[in-house]
């Protein structure tokens, strides 16, 4: 009778591991088909925890019908001919393995580490000290207000049609509006129309119209961010009359 074992050079399988007594244990793991059972059950041993003396191995196809029980420990893995996608099942031999009774899964099997409130209040570097250290927060209600006239002031000298420049980013362009916002934080806006597409919207702000513009090119500003005035006021190449 032929032996069903064919391997050229270093060929290699990758195959799905399951384990009898860890369930959500499944990988996928690359072996070389020259690789006896043996040093496959070792290679396990590192990843599973189940001793090769207890483990026993059997292989299934992509189907989940059983090919064959690896049950020669001197037999390379390419003899009992696993292809990819196949899967090798990890049996577990011993009653009192550290696989059993789910130790590896059930999280509250484990014994949890405890400590005082006087303990963990002397500790430094935790949660409770980062907490300490954040400024108090005012009660809901009593945060300070902004005032409905916040900025008016500056709005003395900011005329619809005047040029501006708006900071961040000395960005020039036209003023649309002036005013108090409805769907905005209390207080004095400047609705700018920039000459380039350096905006947020089309003079549109949380559906309500407050001038028009092409889109992106407009932005709503505090008066505290908008110099008025076509800057460069004076061209710095422009040479003066001799």
């Amino acid at each position: 009778m032929g032996s069903r074992l064919q391997i050229e050079g270093d060929e290699s399988v990758l195959v799905r591991v399951t384990h009898s007594n860890i369930k959500s244990f499944s990988p996928e793991i690359r072996f070389s088909l020259q690789m006896t059972v043996e040093a496959v059950k070792e290679k396990l041993w590192k990843k599973c925890g189940t001793s090769v003396n207890s483990m026993s191995l059997e292989l299934y196809d992509e189907t989940g019908a059983k090919i064959s029980v690896l049950s020669d420990n001197a037999r390379p893995l390419g003899f009992y001919s696993p292809l990819d996608c196949y899967r090798l099942h990890v049996i577990d031999l011993d009653p009192s393995s550290v696989t059993s009774g789910g130790w590896l899964e059930d999280t509250s099997l484990v014994e949890k580490y405890t400590i005082s409130d006087e303990a963990y209040g002397k500790l430094g570097g935790t949660f409770r000290k980062f907490k300490e250290k954040l400024p108090l927060k005012q009660p809901p209600g009593q945060e300070s207000k902004i005032s409905d006239n916040f900025m008016g002031d500056l709005c003395a000298n900011i005329k619809i049609g005047d040029r501006c420049e708006v900071e961040p980013g000395e960005r020039r362009g036209t003023v649309k509006f002036v005013g108090q916002a409805e769907t905005l934080a209390p207080g004095f806006w400047v609705g700018v129309q920039f000459d380039e597409p350096a905006g947020k919207h089309d003079g549109m702000v949380k559906g309500k119209r407050y001038f028009d513009c092409p889109p992106l090119h407009g932005a709503m500003v505090r008066p505290d961010k908008v110099k008025i005035g076509d800057y460069p006021e004076k061209d710095p190449f422009e040479e003066e009359e001799i």
